[in-house]
């Protein structure tokens, strides 16, 4: 009985010890998160292309589509606040996008 056991504990053990961070070391989620890339200037939404709007915090293919697609039905943007109309972008959508976009100039976005 002890012998059919042992092997699953030591293996077991082994797993623990190999994923388990070393001693005195410290791990902490939050520093995964600082490699994220980040985003840096602003999109101008009345002329940026479907692969710009990706870029964009919660914004993937079909939303960034659908973005283009009701800026060509209202001939642009006036507000920011239009992008509330787009599917899927509500108030918590809209206030992540904010500081990344705007109604006119040149599109500086860029990922770092």
């Amino acid at each position: 009985m002890i012998l059919r056991t042992m092997p699953m504990k030591l293996g077991l053990a082994l797993a623990l010890a190999l994923t388990a961070p070393a001693a005195g070391s410290v791990w902490w989620p939050q520093a995964a998160e600082a490699a994220a890339p980040v985003l840096q200037g602003a999109l101008n939404l009345n002329t940026a292309s479907p692969d710009q709007l990706v870029l964009l915090p919660g914004v993937g293919e079909s939303r960034a589509r659908a973005i283009v697609a009701l800026r060509k039905q209202r001939g642009g943007f006036k507000k920011v606040d239009e992008l509330a109309d787009v599917k899927g972008i509500g108030e918590a959508a809209l206030a992540k996008l904010r500081p990344f976009v705007k109604l006119g100039g040149a599109t500086t976005l860029r990922v770092d």
